[in-house]
């Protein structure tokens, strides 16, 4: 047998650091790729569009995995899907390491979402349930594993830095890495068992549980969906089809819940989209947004400040409980939001060591956001049982994968276009590149062997329109937690309204 019965016994803290280190795995994985997708676009000739894209492949395949996994995970077993976590990982990085070109690498990405979200499938919920009267701390603590690994990946990425010298060596070197943790935390997941989900053992039933997600709530994730495996299958996704797409499977789950959804769960899902981007999107791209803008004299400095950022955030969720105690869960949520916001914009005005500063600001600022949003999740919907937990992460990651941080290269390239249409129109000439197929239009693109054949005079002018349009990209990040903030706000009020912030036992209403 791989599972226990839930009861107020002891937790299992062998079993928790399973958990915690299978994250830190993930996001190890994350981070090499964040910090060596810049080598590698240089190394293939990759655009910005095509450099989102593989982002996007690691981010949407998580949630169509995690939803699945959530639907059925009570019934085929937490441990089976643990072991296919694992043996997604290792494919996946033996694919890596034989990868060639833009196709090779976004399918092997591809598959490492995958096994990310077959991860984060079985480390919510058993969590939730072994600290089932303390959800919000312990859920920021397993938390601190991603920005931990994250930290971890960055740190070796600049211990071997990117040359061109040894192009093939080190971008394999630094995914050879990455077996490391994968390996760890298969030998600890081998041995535990698990205990059965909260809402399993309480006697809530399979269409209860869907009820919290109701026709709404899977008509989002179904528009999100069609979406992602539109772009898995190659095609493009039109607005109608996907709108159809996400009716349909909202249509079957209102007749078959006859239920809407719980109109709070709903809005927590409007909001993570948003929250996705502004956290995970900026991990994913904020080495390349800053590398340009970094210290003349610190090469490695986009780097060592992802490092930093990291390690705020791992250290303070360890310290999560006193902090959600003292603020609740959603006054929380809304001081991260104002911080984020404050710190996205400095970030766009900063440049050299000012970054530092500005960085710090916006780790404290997005540090609780995703992890804290879990805990009020898991705390106000347990009927929803793994899905409602996982359903929240599932469609921020769509919503990142399919539009976030594609989006974020969309902009990216045309905003470097503009900048030099409008000011470099002869250096345009010599470094323009065909455009290129996105979901947003036809993206402008920069042809890198092109750029590399410039003289200096010319490559020094590029390099300063590519900081400025870099750094101006934190700007339009900053709109999102602008947004979150207003959302934020109405459930402080609501709460505020009822009394004060309090978690929904089992049994409640």
């Amino acid at each position: 047998m791989s599972t226990t019965t839930a009861s107020d016994s002891k937790p299992d803290m062998k079993l928790f650091w399973a958990c915690f280190i299978a994250l830190v795995a993930t996001s190890f994985v994350f981070g090499v790729r964040a910090n060596t997708i810049g080598l590698l676009q240089d190394g293939f000739n990759l655009s910005e569009n095509e450099k989102g894209a593989i982002n996007g492949a690691g981010m949407w395949p998580f949630a169509l995995s995690i939803i699945f996994f959530s639907l059925v995970i009570d019934w085929i077993g937490y441990k089976t899907v643990a072991l296919f976590a694992i043996a997604c990982h290792l494919i996946s990085l033996v694919l890596t390491l034989r990868a060639d070109g833009f196709s090779s690498f976004y399918w092997s990405t591809l598959l490492v979402a995958v096994a990310n979200g077959t991860v984060e499938s079985f480390i919510n919920p058993v969590v939730a349930t072994l600290f089932n009267k303390d959800k919000s701390k312990w859920l920021n603590i397993l938390h601190a594993g991603w920005p931990a690994g994250l930290a971890l990946g960055a740190l070796f990425c600049a211990l071997f830095p990117n040359t061109s010298l040894f192009f093939d060596a080190v971008w394999k070197f630094r995914f050879a890495l990455c077996f490391i943790p994968v390996v760890l935390y298969a030998l600890l997941i081998l041995p535990c068992k698990f205990p059965v989900n909260e809402r399993v053992a309480a006697g809530v039933s399979y269409r209860d549980m869907l009820k919290e997600v109701g026709a709404v709530g899977f008509f989002i994730i179904g528009f999100l969906m069609y979406f992602a495996i539109m772009q898995l299958a190659g095609k493009e996704a039109s607005l109608t089809a996907s709108l159809m797409a996400g009716a349909a499977i909202g249509l079957v789950a209102g007749l078959y819940t006859g239920s809407l959804g719980n109109w709070m769960f709903l809005l927590v899902l409007v909001i993570i989209g948003p929250l996705a981007t502004t956290e995970l999107g900026t991990d994913g791209w904020m080495p390349e947004l800053l590398k340009l803008n970094g210290p003349a004299d610190s090469p490695n400095f986009a780097a060592w400040v992802f490092v930093y950022v990291s390690a705020i955030m791992t250290i303070l969720r360890f310290y999560a409980g006193p902090i959600v105690h003292r603020f609740s869960p959603i006054g929380l949520l809304v001081l991260g939001s104002a911080v984020a916001i404050a710190g996205l914009m400095l970030l766009s005005k900063s440049v050299g060591w000012a970054i530092v500063g500005a960085s710090t600001i916006y780790a404290l600022g997005k540090t609780f956001l995703w992890s804290t949003t879990l805990g009020l999740t898991s705390e106000q919907f347990p009927k929803g049982g793994a899905l409602t937990l996982n359903g929240v992460s599932a469609v921020g990651v769509l919503f990142l994968g399919v539009l976030g941080s594609p989006f974020i290269g969309y902009q990216q390239d045309k905003d470097m276009h503009q900048r030099l249409e409008k000011d470099h129109g002869a250096l345009l000439v010599k470094v323009e590149g065909q455009a290129k197929d996105s979901i947003f239009g036809k993206a402008p693109s920069l042809d890198q062997a092109k750029i590399k054949a410039l003289n200096e005079a010319d490559t020094q002018e590029l390099t300063a329109v590519q900081a400025d349009s870099k750094r101006g990209a934190f700007t339009d990040i900053a709109v999102l937690p602008g947004f979150m903030l207003l959302c934020y706000l109405v459930l402080w009020l609501y709460f505020r309204a009822k009394g004060g912030y309090k978690p929904v036992a089992i049994g409640g209403h």
